[in-house]
């Protein structure tokens, strides 16, 4: 006898727990041909706000941990996403219509790229840090440091993959982030938030939102205590230039739709640099006199 799939009630995560959302209001989520799936929590301003709350107080920790700590997590992180292989494969041929072949890659694809996101961990910051030549008796030393909180607003046709390719390259060196999932394929971005309340990620450092890109997005542009904007998932020309005008108002750093970046570039975008001059040492017997 054939049993009827129970249809799910998703829920944020923000802080590391899963909340509902602050208005208790829901949307239906629906497959290629328009058949129910599951209905996914639909954030408010609240939401939005309790979700940098919780990425702020998370991300100095987190950009205070060994490097090295940071990649075994994301490690960790890509070991539990492959325990949940099938259901991913399953999600992404639902909700995108795409045949099983083709979303075992984008799984694999996934994976793969959030195991290579855990290699920058220790190695970015060498990459992009200097000691420079001055004129003078002094060191000038550039390092690297995270920016603080991301907003991610995730690819619209790309759910996992381009969820995971952002996440990834904001949290590598220390940032913390607040994710607005693709509206009309939410699912991958919250499931895959269960898979990071398992895998030893502080909570906090990805909080996990979905709802109306137009309708939760301002909120996270327009937020004092975030400091970037990735837009990459934002396909209205008119609503992306309003974001960025609000991200302005507050001197974020934004990350414009439609950049094709390589993996340290994209790291990059979210850190910023502070120079250090130091005095040098004296050689035995120069100054000291009047």
């Amino acid at each position: 006898m054939s049993r009827l799939k129970t249809l799910k009630t998703y829920k944020l995560y923000i802080g590391g727990k899963f909340p509902r959302s602050e208005s208790g209001r829901t949307y239906a989520v629906t497959d290629a041909q328009g058949d129910h799936l599951a209905n996914a929590p639909r954030a408010t301003r609240k939401d939005a706000r309790d979700a940098v709350a919780a990425a702020r107080k998370a991300q100095s920790g987190w950009a205070g941990a060994n490097a090295y700590l940071r990649g075994q997590i994301l490690y960790r992180a890509a070991e539990m996403l492959e325990g949940r292989f099938a259901q991913y494969v399953e999600e992404l041929v639902e909700a995108q219509g795409i045949d099983l072949d083709d979303a075992a890659e984008v799984v694999a694809a996934s994976i793969d790229r959030l195991i290579h996101y855990a290699g920058w961990t220790d190695k970015a910051a060498a990459l992009v840090s200097s000691n420079n030549d001055v004129a003078g008796p002094y060191s000038n030393v550039t390092s690297s440091e995270p920016v603080g909180v991301v907003g991610v607003v995730a690819p619209q046709d790309d759910p996992l993959y381009g969820l995971v390719d952002a996440v990834g390259a904001a949290i590598a060196t220390g940032n913390a982030v607040v994710v607005l999932t693709s509206e009309k394929s939410p699912l991958p971005a919250l499931s895959l938030a269960e898979v990071l309340a398992t895998s030893d990620l502080p909570g906090g450092v990805v909080n996990v939102l979905s709802g109306p890109v137009a309708e939760v997005a301002p909120w996270i542009a327009s937020h004092d205590d975030v400091n970037g904007l990735d837009l990459q998932g934002v396909e209205d020309a008119a609503l992306a230039k309003e974001l960025e005008a609000a991200a302005a108002e507050t001197l974020k750093r934004v990350r414009r739709p439609g950049l094709d970046e390589d993996s340290l570039d994209r790291i990059k975008n979210w850190m910023q640099y502070k120079t250090t001059w130091q005095p040098a040492a004296m050689p035995a017997g120069v100054g000291g006199g009047y």
